[in-house]
């Protein structure tokens, strides 16, 4: 795959022109990557650049849509299996942020579901999405799960790289990042990948869609 080096403000420009393109009752964008690739701070970035552009946005983060303590845990809290497997609630999202943007849905996205610190609801309310708004779904292993995006972008970090930028109270979740590249081969699900090897110096392969 051929990477091509760009600035992060530079990056969120390509991919927001890219969103401003599409058709549709809304658009709905995937940023899948390890914490530490900076998948939020793209995401808010992407949010902030549309609303200048006249576009509603939600920046909605995977980590609030996890299941509960007694269902991640099942197999204790630091099995990377289970992490890669049981922790993420997709049904949830499915429900309570993607079915809502179908064509013909009624936009009432939930932002968030469970607080995984105090293991209990966040009772968050619905956000109204208008129909032209772009949901901005951050968060890590979301490919190969079948979520209906618009636009999907795939952070990648070499295992060097997110050995060393991984804290070290969260070094065990590092084989379930292998077994996701390894099974799931998230470069090549995704519409972008971007190489967050070096957090200020990023290249990316634009993908076959990207405007010439």
């Amino acid at each position: 795959m051929r990477m091509e080096a760009i600035s992060w403000e530079r990056l969120t420009g390509e991919l927001v022109d890219r969103v401003a393109g599409m058709t549709g009752e809304w658009a709905r964008v995937v940023i899948d990557g390890a914490p530490v690739a900076g998948g939020a701070a793209l995401a808010d970035g992407m949010a902030r650049e549309l609303r200048l552009r006249g576009r509603e946005a939600l920046v909605v983060a995977a980590a609030g849509f996890l299941r509960a303590a007694s269902l991640r845990y099942e197999y204790g809290k630091r099995d990377a299996d289970a992490h890669l497997d049981l922790w993420l609630d997709e049904r949830a999202l499915w429900r309570e942020v993607f079915t809502p943007l179908d064509p013909g849905g009624s936009g009432r996205v939930l932002p968030d579901l469970w607080d995984p610190e105090r293991d209990r609801a966040t009772r968050s309310p619905y956000v109204e999405l208008p129909p032209g708004g772009v949901l901005l779904l951050h968060g890590t292993f979301l490919l190969g799960r079948w979520f209906p995006a618009d636009l999907s972008v795939h952070l990648s970090l070499s295992p060097g790289a997110l050995g060393r930028r991984t804290p070290e109270d969260e070094r065990w979740t590092l084989p379930a990042f292998a077994r996701y590249e390894r099974e799931t081969a998230p470069a090549e699900r995704a519409d972008v990948v971007v190489r967050a090897d070096d957090p200020k110096r990023p290249a990316w392969a634009p993908g076959p869609d990207a405007p010439s």
